[in-house]
Protein backbone atom coordinates (compact mmCIF):
# COMPACT_ATOMS: atom_id res chain seq x y z
CA UNK A 1 0.00 0.00 0.00
CA UNK A 2 2.72 2.77 0.79
CA UNK A 3 4.62 1.27 -2.25
CA UNK A 4 1.76 2.24 -4.13
CA UNK A 5 1.01 5.37 -2.64
CA UNK A 6 4.57 6.12 -3.24
CA UNK A 7 4.16 5.86 -6.85
CA UNK A 8 0.86 7.58 -7.01
CA UNK A 9 2.49 10.42 -5.47
CA UNK A 10 5.25 10.40 -7.49
CA UNK A 11 3.53 10.31 -10.94
CA UNK A 12 1.23 13.37 -9.50
CA UNK A 13 4.56 15.50 -9.14
CA UNK A 14 5.46 14.44 -12.80
CA UNK A 15 2.59 15.10 -14.03
CA UNK A 16 2.49 18.54 -12.39
CA UNK A 17 6.08 19.49 -13.84
CA UNK A 18 5.93 18.09 -17.04
CA UNK A 19 1.75 19.89 -17.94
CA UNK A 20 3.48 23.57 -17.76
CA UNK A 21 6.66 22.29 -19.62
CA UNK A 22 4.02 20.39 -22.52
CA UNK A 23 2.00 23.87 -22.85
CA UNK A 24 4.94 26.10 -23.22
CA UNK A 25 6.05 24.15 -25.78
CA UNK A 26 2.58 24.10 -27.39
CA UNK A 27 2.71 27.76 -27.29
CA UNK A 28 5.79 28.17 -28.47
CA UNK A 29 5.46 25.59 -31.40
CA UNK A 30 1.79 27.47 -32.35
CA UNK A 31 3.40 30.49 -32.00
CA UNK A 32 6.23 29.92 -34.56
CA UNK A 33 3.76 27.99 -36.97
CA UNK A 34 1.48 31.58 -37.00
CA UNK A 35 4.85 33.51 -37.85
CA UNK A 36 5.31 35.05 -34.46
CA UNK A 37 8.64 34.21 -33.62
CA UNK A 38 9.47 37.03 -30.82
CA UNK A 39 6.53 35.00 -28.80
CA UNK A 40 8.08 31.69 -29.67
CA UNK A 41 11.14 32.31 -28.68
CA UNK A 42 10.40 34.07 -25.46
CA UNK A 43 8.60 30.06 -24.94
CA UNK A 44 11.36 27.98 -25.97
CA UNK A 45 14.24 30.07 -24.75
CA UNK A 46 12.69 29.87 -21.09
CA UNK A 47 12.40 25.62 -21.69
CA UNK A 48 15.68 25.51 -23.37
CA UNK A 49 17.28 27.18 -20.25
CA UNK A 50 15.29 24.46 -18.08
CA UNK A 51 17.01 21.92 -20.04
CA UNK A 52 14.55 20.78 -22.49
CA UNK A 53 15.66 19.25 -25.54
CA UNK A 54 12.74 20.01 -27.85
CA UNK A 55 13.00 23.55 -27.21
CA UNK A 56 16.56 23.66 -27.53
CA UNK A 57 16.53 22.62 -30.70
CA UNK A 58 14.32 24.47 -32.35
CA UNK A 59 15.80 28.20 -30.40
CA UNK A 60 18.61 26.56 -32.21
CA UNK A 61 16.74 26.27 -35.66
CA UNK A 62 15.81 30.27 -34.99
CA UNK A 63 19.54 31.49 -34.14
CA UNK A 64 20.41 29.55 -37.27
CA UNK A 65 17.49 30.90 -40.03
CA UNK A 66 17.61 34.24 -38.18
CA UNK A 67 13.97 33.67 -37.48
CA UNK A 68 13.06 36.55 -34.54
CA UNK A 69 16.96 37.24 -33.67
CA UNK A 70 19.95 38.28 -35.84
CA UNK A 71 21.00 34.90 -37.09
CA UNK A 72 24.16 33.68 -35.40
CA UNK A 73 25.54 30.33 -36.57
CA UNK A 74 27.66 29.30 -33.01
CA UNK A 75 24.41 29.92 -30.99
CA UNK A 76 22.38 27.62 -33.06
CA UNK A 77 25.40 25.30 -32.92
CA UNK A 78 25.34 25.86 -28.75
CA UNK A 79 22.00 24.90 -28.33
CA UNK A 80 21.88 22.11 -31.17
CA UNK A 81 24.77 20.31 -28.87
CA UNK A 82 22.68 20.84 -25.28
CA UNK A 83 19.91 19.01 -27.08
CA UNK A 84 22.31 16.58 -28.57
CA UNK A 85 24.10 15.57 -25.87
CA UNK A 86 21.05 14.40 -24.29
CA UNK A 87 20.07 12.09 -27.31
CA UNK A 88 17.76 14.16 -28.91
CA UNK A 89 17.96 12.43 -32.58
CA UNK A 90 17.00 15.76 -34.49
CA UNK A 91 19.51 17.66 -32.91
CA UNK A 92 22.30 15.27 -33.43
CA UNK A 93 21.10 15.93 -37.06
CA UNK A 94 21.17 19.64 -37.05
CA UNK A 95 24.60 19.64 -35.29
CA UNK A 96 26.11 17.44 -37.73
CA UNK A 97 24.91 19.49 -40.73
CA UNK A 98 26.16 22.34 -38.78
CA UNK A 99 29.76 20.80 -38.78
CA UNK A 100 29.06 19.57 -42.56
CA UNK A 101 28.26 23.22 -43.91
CA UNK A 102 31.15 24.78 -41.59
CA UNK A 103 28.63 27.17 -39.90
CA UNK A 104 28.90 28.03 -36.48
CA UNK A 105 32.15 25.57 -36.14
CA UNK A 106 35.20 24.93 -38.54
CA UNK A 107 34.37 22.92 -41.25
CA UNK A 108 34.24 19.24 -40.06
CA UNK A 109 33.04 16.21 -41.92
CA UNK A 110 33.94 13.35 -39.51
CA UNK A 111 32.51 15.07 -36.82
CA UNK A 112 29.50 15.58 -39.02
CA UNK A 113 29.60 12.00 -39.99
CA UNK A 114 29.58 11.34 -36.04
CA UNK A 115 26.24 13.03 -35.50
CA UNK A 116 24.64 11.82 -38.25
CA UNK A 117 25.20 8.36 -37.04
CA UNK A 118 23.80 8.74 -33.55
CA UNK A 119 20.79 10.52 -34.73
CA UNK A 120 20.49 7.88 -37.83
CA UNK A 121 21.09 4.84 -35.29
CA UNK A 122 17.89 6.34 -33.43
CA UNK A 123 16.03 6.03 -36.40
CA UNK A 124 15.41 9.48 -37.24
CA UNK A 125 15.29 9.47 -41.22
CA UNK A 126 16.59 13.36 -41.68
CA UNK A 127 19.69 11.76 -40.18
CA UNK A 128 19.91 8.40 -42.38
CA UNK A 129 19.54 10.51 -45.04
CA UNK A 130 22.55 12.74 -44.14
CA UNK A 131 24.56 9.65 -43.74
CA UNK A 132 24.01 8.21 -46.74
CA UNK A 133 24.84 11.22 -48.71
CA UNK A 134 27.88 11.38 -46.39
CA UNK A 135 29.01 7.98 -47.43
CA UNK A 136 28.20 8.24 -51.44
CA UNK A 137 29.53 11.60 -51.70
CA UNK A 138 32.73 10.00 -49.66
CA UNK A 139 32.70 13.01 -47.03
CA UNK A 140 33.93 12.43 -43.72
CA UNK A 141 33.80 8.38 -44.32
CA UNK A 142 35.77 6.35 -47.39
CA UNK A 143 33.20 6.85 -50.28
CA UNK A 144 31.23 3.56 -50.31
CA UNK A 145 27.85 3.64 -52.20
CA UNK A 146 26.99 -0.25 -50.46
CA UNK A 147 27.31 1.41 -47.30
CA UNK A 148 25.02 4.09 -48.32
CA UNK A 149 22.62 2.48 -49.54
CA UNK A 150 21.07 0.83 -46.36
CA UNK A 151 20.89 3.99 -44.91
CA UNK A 152 18.53 5.49 -47.26
CA UNK A 153 16.74 2.38 -47.21
CA UNK A 154 15.92 2.56 -43.64
CA UNK A 155 14.67 5.96 -44.58
CA UNK A 156 12.71 4.99 -47.41
CA UNK A 157 10.86 2.32 -45.67
CA UNK A 158 9.88 5.18 -43.23
CA UNK A 159 8.35 6.99 -45.87
CA UNK A 160 10.72 9.62 -46.30
CA UNK A 161 10.42 10.96 -50.15
CA UNK A 162 13.96 12.17 -50.65
CA UNK A 163 15.54 8.52 -49.58
CA UNK A 164 12.74 6.84 -51.74
CA UNK A 165 13.47 9.29 -54.47
CA UNK A 166 17.29 8.52 -53.74
CA UNK A 167 17.02 4.95 -53.58
CA UNK A 168 15.52 4.40 -56.81
CA UNK A 169 18.36 6.85 -58.33
CA UNK A 170 20.90 4.34 -56.81
CA UNK A 171 19.01 1.74 -58.70
CA UNK A 172 18.81 3.00 -61.83
CA UNK A 173 22.17 3.36 -62.33
CA UNK A 174 23.86 1.28 -60.42
CA UNK A 175 25.59 2.62 -57.23
CA UNK A 176 25.74 0.56 -54.63
CA UNK A 177 23.06 -1.83 -55.42
CA UNK A 178 22.58 -3.92 -58.96
CA UNK A 179 21.38 -2.17 -62.04
CA UNK A 180 17.71 -2.53 -61.69
CA UNK A 181 15.05 -0.67 -63.30
CA UNK A 182 12.04 -2.07 -61.59
CA UNK A 183 12.91 -1.41 -58.45
CA UNK A 184 14.30 1.88 -59.48
CA UNK A 185 10.66 2.89 -60.97
CA UNK A 186 8.96 0.99 -57.83
CA UNK A 187 10.85 3.70 -55.38
CA UNK A 188 10.44 6.33 -57.25
CA UNK A 189 6.61 5.73 -57.80
CA UNK A 190 6.55 6.40 -53.46
CA UNK A 191 8.16 9.52 -53.28
CA UNK A 192 6.31 10.81 -56.65
CA UNK A 193 2.79 9.94 -55.61
CA UNK A 194 3.82 11.79 -52.55
CA UNK A 195 4.57 15.07 -55.10
CA UNK A 196 8.55 14.53 -54.75
CA UNK A 197 9.23 16.80 -58.07
CA UNK A 198 12.51 15.17 -58.92
CA UNK A 199 11.11 11.40 -58.61
CA UNK A 200 7.90 12.45 -60.68
CA UNK A 201 10.64 14.17 -63.39
CA UNK A 202 12.29 11.00 -62.94
CA UNK A 203 9.43 8.29 -63.11
CA UNK A 204 8.99 10.56 -66.54
CA UNK A 205 11.67 9.68 -67.66
CA UNK A 206 11.51 5.48 -67.22
CA UNK A 207 7.88 5.94 -68.67
CA UNK A 208 9.69 7.86 -71.78
CA UNK A 209 12.56 5.77 -72.41
CA UNK A 210 10.78 2.02 -71.44
CA UNK A 211 12.51 1.50 -68.49
CA UNK A 212 11.13 -0.69 -65.56
CA UNK A 213 7.92 -0.44 -67.30
CA UNK A 214 6.47 -0.31 -71.05
CA UNK A 215 6.95 3.01 -72.54
CA UNK A 216 4.46 4.67 -72.40
CA UNK A 217 4.66 8.69 -73.57
CA UNK A 218 1.46 9.81 -72.16
CA UNK A 219 2.17 8.47 -69.14
CA UNK A 220 5.74 10.26 -69.30
CA UNK A 221 4.39 13.35 -69.96
CA UNK A 222 1.72 13.39 -67.21
CA UNK A 223 4.41 12.59 -64.61
CA UNK A 224 6.62 15.55 -66.63
CA UNK A 225 4.04 18.03 -66.02
CA UNK A 226 3.08 16.89 -62.57
CA UNK A 227 6.78 17.87 -61.83
CA UNK A 228 7.55 20.56 -64.53
CA UNK A 229 4.00 22.33 -62.69
CA UNK A 230 6.09 22.32 -59.15
CA UNK A 231 8.82 24.19 -61.07
CA UNK A 232 10.82 21.46 -61.75
CA UNK A 233 13.46 22.55 -64.46
CA UNK A 234 14.26 19.07 -65.94
CA UNK A 235 11.40 18.30 -65.96
CA UNK A 236 9.88 21.47 -67.72
CA UNK A 237 12.70 21.11 -70.52
CA UNK A 238 11.68 17.54 -71.06
CA UNK A 239 7.96 18.19 -71.16
CA UNK A 240 9.08 21.03 -74.50
CA UNK A 241 11.12 18.08 -75.83
CA UNK A 242 7.60 16.15 -75.58
CA UNK A 243 5.68 18.87 -77.29
CA UNK A 244 8.39 19.44 -79.89
CA UNK A 245 8.23 16.26 -80.96
CA UNK A 246 4.82 14.75 -80.45
CA UNK A 247 5.17 12.03 -78.45
CA UNK A 248 2.40 11.47 -75.88
CA UNK A 249 0.68 15.17 -76.38
CA UNK A 250 -0.12 16.68 -79.57
CA UNK A 251 2.91 18.51 -81.80
CA UNK A 252 2.89 21.88 -80.64
CA UNK A 253 6.36 24.00 -80.83
CA UNK A 254 4.41 27.31 -79.12
CA UNK A 255 3.83 24.91 -76.27
CA UNK A 256 7.39 23.35 -76.43
CA UNK A 257 8.74 27.16 -76.70
CA UNK A 258 6.94 27.93 -73.42
CA UNK A 259 8.01 24.70 -71.45
CA UNK A 260 12.04 25.39 -72.60
CA UNK A 261 11.38 29.15 -71.89
CA UNK A 262 10.47 28.71 -67.95
CA UNK A 263 13.59 25.68 -67.53
CA UNK A 264 16.07 28.15 -69.66
CA UNK A 265 15.06 31.02 -67.19
CA UNK A 266 15.81 28.71 -64.32
CA UNK A 267 19.21 28.01 -65.54
CA UNK A 268 18.75 24.73 -67.41
CA UNK A 269 21.49 24.42 -70.32
CA UNK A 270 19.28 22.28 -72.13
CA UNK A 271 16.49 24.03 -72.10
CA UNK A 272 18.67 27.44 -73.60
CA UNK A 273 20.31 25.01 -76.19
CA UNK A 274 16.54 23.85 -77.33
CA UNK A 275 15.34 27.26 -77.05
CA UNK A 276 17.94 28.80 -78.89
CA UNK A 277 17.37 26.41 -81.38
CA UNK A 278 13.40 27.26 -82.05
CA UNK A 279 14.40 30.94 -82.24
CA UNK A 280 16.93 29.73 -85.34
CA UNK A 281 15.03 27.22 -87.00
CA UNK A 282 11.61 29.92 -86.29
CA UNK A 283 9.70 26.92 -84.94
CA UNK A 284 6.79 28.30 -82.05
CA UNK A 285 8.13 31.67 -82.73
CA UNK A 286 9.70 34.36 -85.15
CA UNK A 287 13.30 33.17 -86.26
CA UNK A 288 15.67 35.59 -84.45
CA UNK A 289 19.47 34.15 -85.04
CA UNK A 290 20.08 37.07 -82.53
CA UNK A 291 18.33 35.45 -79.47
CA UNK A 292 19.27 32.13 -80.74
CA UNK A 293 22.60 33.04 -79.90
CA UNK A 294 21.71 34.95 -76.55
CA UNK A 295 20.70 31.41 -75.32
CA UNK A 296 23.57 29.68 -77.10
CA UNK A 297 26.01 31.75 -75.00
CA UNK A 298 24.05 31.02 -71.75
CA UNK A 299 24.36 27.75 -72.09
CA UNK A 300 28.10 27.63 -73.69
CA UNK A 301 29.11 29.86 -71.00
CA UNK A 302 28.07 26.22 -68.70
CA UNK A 303 29.98 24.16 -70.48
CA UNK A 304 27.41 22.39 -72.66
CA UNK A 305 29.36 20.96 -75.75
CA UNK A 306 25.94 21.65 -78.23
CA UNK A 307 25.46 24.76 -77.32
CA UNK A 308 29.46 25.71 -77.55
CA UNK A 309 28.99 23.81 -81.41
CA UNK A 310 26.12 25.79 -82.54
CA UNK A 311 27.87 29.00 -80.97
CA UNK A 312 30.22 28.23 -82.97
CA UNK A 313 28.58 28.03 -85.93
CA UNK A 314 26.78 30.96 -85.70
CA UNK A 315 30.06 32.70 -85.45
CA UNK A 316 31.27 30.59 -88.40
CA UNK A 317 28.15 31.26 -90.66
CA UNK A 318 27.58 34.90 -89.13
CA UNK A 319 24.33 34.51 -88.04
CA UNK A 320 22.81 36.50 -85.38
CA UNK A 321 26.55 37.73 -84.79
CA UNK A 322 29.45 39.40 -86.68
CA UNK A 323 31.03 36.52 -89.11
CA UNK A 324 34.17 35.94 -86.81
CA UNK A 325 36.30 32.48 -87.32
CA UNK A 326 38.26 33.02 -84.80
CA UNK A 327 35.34 32.97 -82.38
CA UNK A 328 33.86 30.37 -83.85
CA UNK A 329 37.26 28.13 -83.75
CA UNK A 330 37.41 28.78 -79.97
CA UNK A 331 34.16 27.59 -79.15
CA UNK A 332 34.26 25.01 -81.01
CA UNK A 333 37.66 24.00 -79.12
CA UNK A 334 36.08 23.66 -76.30
CA UNK A 335 33.47 21.46 -77.00
CA UNK A 336 36.02 19.34 -78.73
CA UNK A 337 38.38 19.21 -75.52
CA UNK A 338 34.76 17.84 -74.30
CA UNK A 339 34.86 14.68 -76.30
CA UNK A 340 32.01 16.16 -78.51
CA UNK A 341 32.64 14.35 -82.43
CA UNK A 342 30.57 16.62 -84.28
CA UNK A 343 32.85 19.86 -82.61
CA UNK A 344 36.27 17.59 -83.63
CA UNK A 345 34.80 17.62 -86.89
CA UNK A 346 34.32 21.24 -87.32
CA UNK A 347 37.55 21.89 -85.79
CA UNK A 348 39.27 20.05 -87.97
CA UNK A 349 37.33 21.36 -90.98
CA UNK A 350 38.57 25.07 -89.74
CA UNK A 351 42.39 23.53 -89.64
CA UNK A 352 42.07 22.16 -92.94
CA UNK A 353 40.41 25.24 -94.49
CA UNK A 354 42.88 27.63 -92.28
CA UNK A 355 39.57 29.25 -91.13
CA UNK A 356 40.56 31.01 -87.83
CA UNK A 357 43.80 29.21 -87.62
CA UNK A 358 46.60 29.41 -89.78
CA UNK A 359 46.12 26.21 -92.53
CA UNK A 360 47.03 23.11 -90.68
CA UNK A 361 46.67 19.68 -92.64
CA UNK A 362 48.13 17.31 -89.91
CA UNK A 363 46.19 19.44 -87.30
CA UNK A 364 43.24 18.94 -88.89
CA UNK A 365 43.91 14.96 -89.70
CA UNK A 366 44.68 15.11 -85.97
CA UNK A 367 40.72 16.34 -84.65
CA UNK A 368 39.41 14.22 -87.86
CA UNK A 369 40.35 10.94 -86.26
CA UNK A 370 39.34 12.09 -82.73
CA UNK A 371 35.90 12.33 -84.48
CA UNK A 372 36.06 8.84 -86.59
CA UNK A 373 37.22 6.96 -83.93
CA UNK A 374 33.70 8.14 -81.61
CA UNK A 375 32.47 6.64 -85.25
CA UNK A 376 31.22 10.35 -86.06
CA UNK A 377 30.64 9.61 -89.98
CA UNK A 378 31.01 13.23 -91.16
CA UNK A 379 34.54 12.82 -89.58
CA UNK A 380 35.32 9.47 -91.17
CA UNK A 381 34.14 10.85 -94.79
CA UNK A 382 36.76 13.89 -93.50
CA UNK A 383 39.79 11.85 -92.34
CA UNK A 384 39.20 9.48 -95.55
CA UNK A 385 39.31 12.52 -97.89
CA UNK A 386 42.92 13.65 -96.23
CA UNK A 387 44.12 9.85 -97.12
CA UNK A 388 42.58 10.15 -100.70
CA UNK A 389 44.45 13.64 -101.23
CA UNK A 390 47.50 12.70 -98.88
CA UNK A 391 47.34 15.78 -97.08
CA UNK A 392 48.01 15.53 -93.75
CA UNK A 393 48.96 11.89 -94.02
CA UNK A 394 50.58 9.88 -96.43
CA UNK A 395 48.58 8.90 -99.15
CA UNK A 396 46.58 5.81 -99.25
CA UNK A 397 43.66 4.46 -101.04
CA UNK A 398 42.60 1.16 -99.11
CA UNK A 399 42.61 3.57 -95.92
CA UNK A 400 40.49 6.30 -98.21
CA UNK A 401 38.28 3.42 -99.39
CA UNK A 402 37.75 1.71 -95.91
CA UNK A 403 36.99 5.04 -94.66
CA UNK A 404 34.31 6.29 -97.24
CA UNK A 405 32.91 2.65 -96.72
CA UNK A 406 32.46 2.93 -92.94
CA UNK A 407 30.64 7.00 -93.51
CA UNK A 408 28.55 5.39 -96.12
CA UNK A 409 27.33 2.26 -94.56
CA UNK A 410 26.50 4.92 -91.10
CA UNK A 411 24.38 7.37 -92.61
CA UNK A 412 24.53 6.86 -96.36
CA UNK A 413 25.98 10.40 -96.99
CA UNK A 414 25.77 11.38 -100.67
CA UNK A 415 29.47 12.70 -100.26
CA UNK A 416 31.00 9.96 -98.25
CA UNK A 417 29.21 7.44 -101.61
CA UNK A 418 30.07 9.77 -104.12
CA UNK A 419 33.77 9.81 -102.69
CA UNK A 420 34.07 5.75 -102.55
CA UNK A 421 32.39 5.51 -105.91
CA UNK A 422 35.11 7.62 -107.34
CA UNK A 423 37.91 5.97 -105.79
CA UNK A 424 36.76 2.63 -106.98
CA UNK A 425 37.89 3.41 -110.12
CA UNK A 426 41.15 4.22 -108.83
CA UNK A 427 41.59 1.06 -106.99
CA UNK A 428 42.36 -3.01 -107.92
CA UNK A 429 40.58 -5.56 -106.85
CA UNK A 430 43.24 -6.53 -104.49
CA UNK A 431 43.16 -3.41 -102.98
CA UNK A 432 39.09 -3.04 -102.67
CA UNK A 433 38.98 -6.55 -100.78
CA UNK A 434 42.05 -4.88 -98.25
CA UNK A 435 39.57 -1.81 -97.72
CA UNK A 436 36.66 -3.57 -97.15
CA UNK A 437 38.45 -5.49 -94.54
CA UNK A 438 40.06 -2.78 -92.85
CA UNK A 439 36.48 -1.26 -92.88
CA UNK A 440 35.49 -4.23 -91.16
CA UNK A 441 38.49 -4.31 -88.59
CA UNK A 442 37.69 -0.61 -88.15
CA UNK A 443 33.88 -1.10 -87.15
CA UNK A 444 34.79 -3.31 -84.35
CA UNK A 445 34.47 -1.44 -80.64
CA UNK A 446 37.69 -0.38 -79.30
CA UNK A 447 39.75 -1.48 -82.38
CA UNK A 448 39.34 1.87 -85.05
CA UNK A 449 42.24 4.02 -84.22
CA UNK A 450 44.98 0.73 -83.97
CA UNK A 451 43.01 -1.20 -87.03
CA UNK A 452 43.46 2.43 -88.84
CA UNK A 453 47.03 2.54 -88.72
CA UNK A 454 48.18 -1.25 -88.25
Amino acid sequence: MQKRLVLCLFAALSLTVLTPCIAGFDEGLSAYDAGNYAVALKEFRVLAEQGNAPSQNFLGRMYESGEGVVQDYKAAVAWFRKAAEQGDARSQNNLGRMYANGQGVPQDYKEAVVWYRKGAEQGYAGAQNDLGVMYAKGQGVAQDYKAAVPWFRKAAEQGDAFAQNILGLMYAVGQGVTQDYKAAVAWYRKAAEQGDADAQNFLGRMYANGQGVAQDYEAAVAWYRKAAEQGNASAQNFLGLMYENGQGVAQDYKAAVAWYRKAAEQGNADAQVSLGMMYANGQGVAQDYKTAVAWYRKAAEQGDALAQINLGASYENGQGVAQDYKAAVAWYRKAAEQGHALAQSFLGKMYENGQGVPQDYEEAVVWYRKGAEQGYAGAQNDLGVMYKTGLGVAQHRVKAYALFNLSAAADASEEAVNNRKVLLEQMSNAEIEAGQRLSQAMSKQGNFLKALDD
